[in-house]
């Protein structure tokens, strides 16, 4: 991401937040990385911009519920003191004070909690109006297996435990080959088909879900090329004809096969349908230190479903 490209004007109300969160500041209620030069740990976030902190963080709110995780996962849950209001695991961190969300993050709140560190994505609006504050904001999005290796350091070091990171990876990626070894032998190489967004669209091969797909030696019925969560159309699925289906428990077979032209499908007309509850689902849509569970639910869906037959 560009810094330097112009930014929309903020909303009249970011601007009285703002306002509003520089009397924290003034009152001496801002953050302790504002009185003096950080030089202990020097990181870069995915806009590019390097940050330094004095000491590794202690005071910590995070913005999106992956990296909340992985605090978590990090063993530095206690580190947290506001966190975004979709955020809900582990359990502890539902009594947490929320802050708002991805677009609409309370500024005043935030400042409010005196973080030493915020963590968001880079293109929250958050990012600006807390920098001009003097908070430390470290940026940081994953989009692929390698995105979620690199956040899982870079959020290991800012709490001062580098090495952590790459060996909570290093536990996942045990865990997705252990998952593969269960995968049953007739699904080896058969394609999904795995819906989101309500089922206005659809995980590619080039989404980190399709990269799990893959380690599972699974198929893809939407190709990379497409993006990595493109919209899709009835149309497109039916040509598809994938070996299976995986969706939210909040879909219904029944209503799917009453889409255009999905009641002809195979995977309809066999019940090869992977129903994933809420919270299941949840996980399986966050790319953070919970991959190797993600993978355990497709396995075991896939087993429950028997040996797909020609």
């Amino acid at each position: 991401m560009n810094s330097s490209a112009p930014r929309p004007p903020l909303s009249t109300t970011t601007a009285r937040q703002i306002a509003k969160a520089a009397a924290f500041v003034a009152l001496g209620l801002g953050p302790a990385a504002m009185h003096a030069h950080a030089a202990g740990i020097r990181l870069e976030d995915d806009r590019g911009i390097t940050l330094e902190l004095q000491a590794p963080a202690k005071r910590i709110v995070s913005l999106m519920p992956s990296l909340t995780e992985t605090v978590c996962a990090l063993d530095a849950c206690e580190r947290l003191v506001g966190i975004d209001r979709h955020a809900n695991w582990p359990v502890s961190v539902k009594g947490l004070p929320q802050v708002g969300g991805i677009d609409d993050a309370n500024i005043e709140r935030i400042v409010a909690l005196r973080p030493d560190l915020v963590l968001l994505r880079p293109r929250s609006r958050a990012a600006e109006p807390l920098e001009r504050l003097g908070i430390k904001v470290l940026a940081l999005d994953a989009k692929t297996h390698a995105d979620m290796r690199r956040v899982m350091e870079t959020v290991a070091r800012a709490t001062g435990r580098p090495g952590a990171g790459e060996a909570f990876w290093r536990k996942l990626d045990a865990g997705l080959d252990a998952a593969k070894a269960r995968v049953p032998a007739g699904w080896q190489g058969r394609r999904v088909y795995f819906e989101v967004h309500g089922g206005m669209a659809a995980a590619s091969e080039s989404s980190f879900i399709g990269e799990t797909l893959a380690r599972l030696g699974l198929g893809n019925a939407v190709p990379g090329t497409l993006g990595p969560f493109p919209k899709m159309s009835p149309e497109f699925v039916v040509r598809a004809n994938p070996d299976v289906l995986m969706v939210s428990a909040l879909g219904e077979i029944s209503a799917m096969a009453s889409r255009p032209g999905w009641s002809a499908m195979s995977a309809i007309q066999r019940g090869r349908v992977c129903s994933f509850a809420s919270a299941r689902f949840d996980l399986m849509m966050r790319p953070g230190p919970r991959l190797d569970e993600a993978a355990d639910a497709i396995v075991g869906c896939l087993a429950s479903l028997g040996e797909p037959k020609p």
